[in-house]
C-alpha cells in the first residue's frame, strides 16, 4: 500500500503551448508498472482550455466543479457539469476546458502506452471555443 498525502506533489501551471489562458495541473498519481493508470486533478479559469488532443488508450474526465466544455473532432461542444462522467476513445481528437464566464475542476484518467499518455494538435480557436 501507498498513500500520497494531498499537497506532497507540487502544482504546476499548464503549458500556454497545449493551454490557452490559465490552467493548474495537480498530479494525482501514477501507477507503478505493469499498471499504466495517471491522473490528475485540473482546475481551468473561465475560458481557459485544451488544445486539440488525442490520447492512444482514451481518457476518463469526472467533472468536480464549475462548469465547462468539451468536444469531440466534428461533434457539438457539450457543457459538462459536476458529477458528469466523459469518455473519450483512443486516438479521438477532442478538448476540453471552462465555460467562457465559470472555472472548472475535473480530474483526468488515463493510460500510458510506450510511456505516452497524449498526443498534443493545434490550438482550439475562438470560433470553435464558442461552438
Amino acid at each position: 500500500m501507498e498513500i500520497r498525502r494531498a499537497g506532497s506533489q507540487a502544482s504546476a501551471n499548464g503549458n500556454q503551448e497545449y493551454f490557452t489562458g490559465v490552467v493548474h495541473i495537480d498530479p494525482l498519481f501514477t501507477a507503478p508498472e505493469p499498471a499504466r493508470a495517471v491522473g490528475a486533478s485540473v482546475t481551468f479559469e473561465p475560458g481557459a482550455r485544451t488544445a486539440w488532443h488525442t490520447h492512444p488508450l482514451g481518457q476518463t474526465l469526472v467533472v468536480t466543479s464549475g462548469c465547462g466544455r468539451a468536444q469531440r473532432w466534428a461533434g457539438p461542444v457539450e457543457e459538462i457539469r459536476p458529477g458528469d462522467v466523459v469518455w473519450f476513445a483512443p486516438a479521438e481528437k477532442h478538448w476540453h476546458g471552462a465555460a467562457p464566464t465559470t472555472a472548472m475542476t475535473h480530474l483526468a484518467i488515463q493510460e500510458k502506452l510506450d510511456g505516452k499518455t497524449v498526443d498534443w494538435l493545434e490550438p482550439v480557436s475562438e470560433e470553435q471555443y464558442r461552438g
